[in-house]
Protein backbone atom coordinates (compact mmCIF):
# COMPACT_ATOMS: atom_id res chain seq x y z
CA UNK A 1 0.00 0.00 0.00
CA UNK A 2 1.53 3.18 -0.83
CA UNK A 3 0.89 5.05 2.00
CA UNK A 4 1.47 9.29 3.05
CA UNK A 5 4.46 9.29 5.80
CA UNK A 6 2.45 12.66 6.73
CA UNK A 7 0.02 10.61 8.37
CA UNK A 8 1.97 9.16 10.69
CA UNK A 9 3.36 11.57 12.29
CA UNK A 10 0.49 13.10 14.09
CA UNK A 11 -1.00 10.74 16.14
CA UNK A 12 -3.02 12.89 18.08
CA UNK A 13 -5.22 13.68 14.94
CA UNK A 14 -5.26 10.32 13.80
CA UNK A 15 -5.09 8.21 16.99
CA UNK A 16 -6.32 5.37 15.24
CA UNK A 17 -5.37 5.13 11.66
CA UNK A 18 -1.20 4.45 12.30
CA UNK A 19 -2.00 1.44 14.27
CA UNK A 20 -4.55 0.08 11.34
CA UNK A 21 -2.43 0.47 8.47
CA UNK A 22 0.85 -1.09 11.35
CA UNK A 23 2.55 2.14 11.94
CA UNK A 24 3.36 2.78 15.43
CA UNK A 25 1.63 5.31 17.86
CA UNK A 26 4.63 6.52 19.92
CA UNK A 27 6.32 9.85 18.72
CA UNK A 28 9.55 7.90 19.23
CA UNK A 29 8.54 5.04 17.08
CA UNK A 30 7.57 7.22 14.36
CA UNK A 31 10.57 8.53 14.22
CA UNK A 32 12.18 5.43 13.65
CA UNK A 33 9.49 4.05 11.72
CA UNK A 34 10.55 6.81 9.64
CA UNK A 35 13.74 6.34 9.07
CA UNK A 36 13.15 2.78 8.40
CA UNK A 37 10.44 3.17 5.60
CA UNK A 38 12.49 5.44 4.00
CA UNK A 39 13.43 3.00 1.18
CA UNK A 40 9.77 1.58 0.59
CA UNK A 41 6.52 2.02 -0.68
CA UNK A 42 5.97 5.29 1.25
CA UNK A 43 6.90 9.39 0.63
CA UNK A 44 7.11 12.44 3.15
CA UNK A 45 4.66 15.12 2.45
CA UNK A 46 5.22 18.54 3.46
CA UNK A 47 1.48 20.11 4.85
CA UNK A 48 0.93 23.72 5.82
CA UNK A 49 -1.08 24.09 9.53
CA UNK A 50 -4.61 23.90 9.26
CA UNK A 51 -4.83 22.96 5.48
CA UNK A 52 -6.74 20.09 5.50
CA UNK A 53 -7.36 19.90 1.79
CA UNK A 54 -3.70 19.12 1.52
CA UNK A 55 -4.34 16.19 3.87
CA UNK A 56 -7.22 14.48 2.34
CA UNK A 57 -6.47 10.78 3.75
CA UNK A 58 -6.32 11.77 7.23
CA UNK A 59 -9.00 14.01 6.90
CA UNK A 60 -11.58 11.61 5.09
CA UNK A 61 -11.20 9.44 8.04
CA UNK A 62 -11.25 11.93 11.11
CA UNK A 63 -14.99 13.03 9.07
CA UNK A 64 -15.63 9.87 8.98
CA UNK A 65 -14.74 9.08 12.70
CA UNK A 66 -16.83 12.70 13.24
CA UNK A 67 -19.70 12.16 11.14
CA UNK A 68 -20.62 8.34 12.52
CA UNK A 69 -19.18 8.49 15.78
CA UNK A 70 -18.15 11.82 18.09
CA UNK A 71 -21.38 13.41 16.60
CA UNK A 72 -23.59 11.13 19.11
CA UNK A 73 -21.41 10.56 21.58
CA UNK A 74 -20.56 12.67 24.73
CA UNK A 75 -16.80 11.27 25.86
CA UNK A 76 -15.96 11.35 29.59
CA UNK A 77 -12.10 11.32 29.37
CA UNK A 78 -9.45 9.70 27.00
CA UNK A 79 -9.71 6.43 28.01
CA UNK A 80 -13.40 6.16 26.63
CA UNK A 81 -12.39 7.90 23.54
CA UNK A 82 -9.87 5.25 23.22
CA UNK A 83 -12.47 2.43 23.60
CA UNK A 84 -15.23 4.13 21.45
CA UNK A 85 -12.69 4.65 18.82
CA UNK A 86 -11.50 0.98 18.97
CA UNK A 87 -14.71 -0.12 18.69
CA UNK A 88 -15.56 2.31 15.45
CA UNK A 89 -12.62 0.78 14.03
CA UNK A 90 -13.54 -3.15 14.82
CA UNK A 91 -16.74 -2.47 13.30
CA UNK A 92 -15.36 -0.18 10.52
CA UNK A 93 -13.33 -3.32 9.12
CA UNK A 94 -15.80 -5.93 9.83
CA UNK A 95 -19.41 -4.70 9.05
CA UNK A 96 -19.22 -1.35 7.31
CA UNK A 97 -20.13 -1.50 3.71
CA UNK A 98 -17.50 0.32 0.93
CA UNK A 99 -18.67 1.74 -1.98
CA UNK A 100 -15.36 1.29 -3.75
CA UNK A 101 -15.11 -2.50 -2.44
CA UNK A 102 -18.44 -3.40 -3.82
CA UNK A 103 -20.82 -2.98 -1.04
CA UNK A 104 -18.40 -5.48 0.98
CA UNK A 105 -16.27 -4.42 4.46
CA UNK A 106 -12.40 -4.51 3.97
CA UNK A 107 -12.34 -7.44 5.60
CA UNK A 108 -14.28 -10.04 3.89
CA UNK A 109 -17.70 -11.82 4.87
CA UNK A 110 -19.61 -14.93 4.03
CA UNK A 111 -22.86 -14.55 2.55
CA UNK A 112 -25.43 -16.01 4.95
CA UNK A 113 -28.10 -18.15 3.23
CA UNK A 114 -31.67 -18.57 4.68
CA UNK A 115 -31.09 -22.18 5.84
CA UNK A 116 -29.01 -20.26 8.77
CA UNK A 117 -32.20 -18.70 10.48
CA UNK A 118 -33.60 -15.97 11.11
CA UNK A 119 -31.87 -12.51 11.15
CA UNK A 120 -30.77 -11.18 14.36
CA UNK A 121 -29.72 -7.61 14.69
CA UNK A 122 -26.41 -7.22 16.74
CA UNK A 123 -24.94 -3.92 18.36
CA UNK A 124 -21.88 -2.16 17.27
CA UNK A 125 -20.55 0.67 18.82
CA UNK A 126 -22.33 0.62 22.20
CA UNK A 127 -25.27 0.28 20.00
CA UNK A 128 -24.57 3.32 17.89
CA UNK A 129 -24.67 1.17 14.94
CA UNK A 130 -25.87 -2.38 13.86
CA UNK A 131 -24.96 -5.36 11.77
CA UNK A 132 -27.36 -7.95 11.21
CA UNK A 133 -26.58 -11.71 10.92
CA UNK A 134 -28.45 -15.34 10.58
CA UNK A 135 -28.77 -17.20 13.42
CA UNK A 136 -30.20 -20.72 14.52
CA UNK A 137 -33.52 -19.89 17.29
Amino acid sequence: MLWCRGCTTSPPLCPLLPSVHGAPSSTGAVTAYISNTKNENSYAIKIAPQSPWQNPYCERVIGSIRRDVLDHVIVLNERHLHRVLRSYMDYYHAWRVHRSLDMDAPDPRLVQPPELGSVMKLPEVGGLHHHYERKAA
